[in-house]
């Protein structure tokens, strides 16, 4: 890999950072959320899925005209109207206000991951694209790592608007840095025939078995991994007895373990085959899932522990995956299908949020009930996307 090429990466990678941090911060700040508003454990479900049905419907409209223009200014566009987004949810007096600016942070975010991914995927052949894949994931561990452990001593001693602060003064450091340095990309454009290529796509998408399971693939792929989410800081804070101090360290060691495992994962999946090596990550990261929502009374030391394991093994199962999606159509489909793929991930996590909060109720002292109930779905996702990973027809 040129170092033109991992500047790319450093430069999307960072962009991914601050959006992924957004979206995830949303869901551990429960604990701060509930309280400060005085919602059940349903309404703050609600208000975290508001980000991921807005970024759906965006997604779908914009998969009728992202391959007409250049990946970059859609990106970049997208990229200024989510942190506008994000500083609405810093300025939210009131629940209500912040919900809604969720819809508009997800609204302009939706556009982000796409256009992400399209671009690695026409920049970089598919036996590179294992690695470049890993090299974007590495967002995610950062944002574990570091981004979410330090919203969430700021939302501690300040308040919970500082997070949303702490994102948009991020981005506003890297918005000039990708309009400067992130290249065009426009040799997927082709005079006169956008139209055909979205109605192609659509066609293609109710016609062509492997991608109809491709999209069924990465929409349960995301429900099965963010059903078990947004409960987590609640259930180790009201449930199991820990301080706002320390849940912050659980997403450092996943953080952690993502940024260990994700470069080897890339290469694994580039070397014996992606499929091969979601089967692997995937069956793997099933016994975590199980293990956290039916947590005994251990020590804070020894409950990290399935939680390392965890992140290290959706890792693999993530940086495989979307290897595989990437090769599913040809480049001049490729943002279409992606925008497609990125709404339904949107439609599912959404619909994992609404879900959660209609399994799980809080009680009077915020507790968190019928959590292992979340797990056993979770589990029984993720086992049948392996089964769904075959159709796909890609090694």
């Amino acid at each position: 890999m040129t170092n033109k090429e991992k500047w790319l990466l450093v430069l999307l990678a960072a962009l991914n950072f601050t959006h992924i941090l957004d979206f995830m911060i949303m869901m551990p700040l429960g604990n701060y959320l509930m309280p400060y508003f005085g919602v059940n454990a349903s309404r703050f479900a609600g208000a975290v899925s508001a980000y991921n049905y807005a970024a759906f419907v965006t997604g779908i409209l914009a998969s009728f005209v992202v391959d007409r223009y250049d990946r970059k200014k859609v990106l970049v566009f997208g990229y200024i109207g989510f942190l506008i987004g994000t500083l609405l949810c810093a300025l939210a007096p009131t629940f209500f206000l912040l919900t809604a600016a969720r819809v508009v942070a997800g609204l302009f975010g939706g556009l982000i991951g796409a256009q992400v991914l399209s671009i690695v995927a026409d920049t970089f052949p598919y036996e590179k694209r294992g690695r470049a894949m890993g090299w974007l994931m590495t967002a995610f561990s950062f944002a574990s790592v570091l981004g979410v452990p330090l919203s969430l001593y700021l939302a501690r001693f300040f308040s919970w608007h500082a997070p949303f602060y702490f994102i948009v003064i991020l981005g506003l450091v890297v918005l000039p840095a990708v309009v400067r340095y992130v290249p065009s990309v426009r040799h997927h454009i082709r005079a006169g025939n956008h139209e055909l290529n979205v109605w192609k796509t659509l066609e293609d998408i109710f016609r062509v078995p492997t991608q109809r399971a491709g999209l069924l693939f990465s929409g349960f792929l995301m429900m099965g991994h963010f059903i078990i989410i947004p409960f987590i800081n609640p259930f180790m804070e009201f449930n199991k007895g820990f301080s706002k101090t320390q849940t912050p360290v659980i997403y450092m060691v996943g953080g952690l373990a993502t940024i260990v495992s994700a470069m080897v994962w890339g290469r694994l999946a580039d070397r014996y085959g992606k499929l091969r090596i979601f089967t692997i990550s995937g069956l793997l990261s099933v016994l975590p899932v199980l293990l956290i929502t039916n947590m005994p009374d251990w020590s804070f030391a020894l409950t990290l522990v399935p939680f390392a394991f965890w992140f290290a093994m959706t890792n693999g199962r993530t940086i495989s995956a979307q290897a595989m999606l990437s090769q599913l159509v040809p480049s001049h489909m490729r943002g279409s299908f992606m925008s497609f793929n990125s709404s339904m991930q949107q439609l599912f996590t959404g619909l994992a949020g609404s879900l959660a909060g209609m399994l799980v109720v809080s009680d009077a002292r915020n507790r968190i009930l019928h959590y292992h109930w979340l797990g056993m779905l979770s589990a029984g996702i993720i086992l049948f996307c392996l089964l769904l990973a075959r159709r796909l027809k890609v090694e």
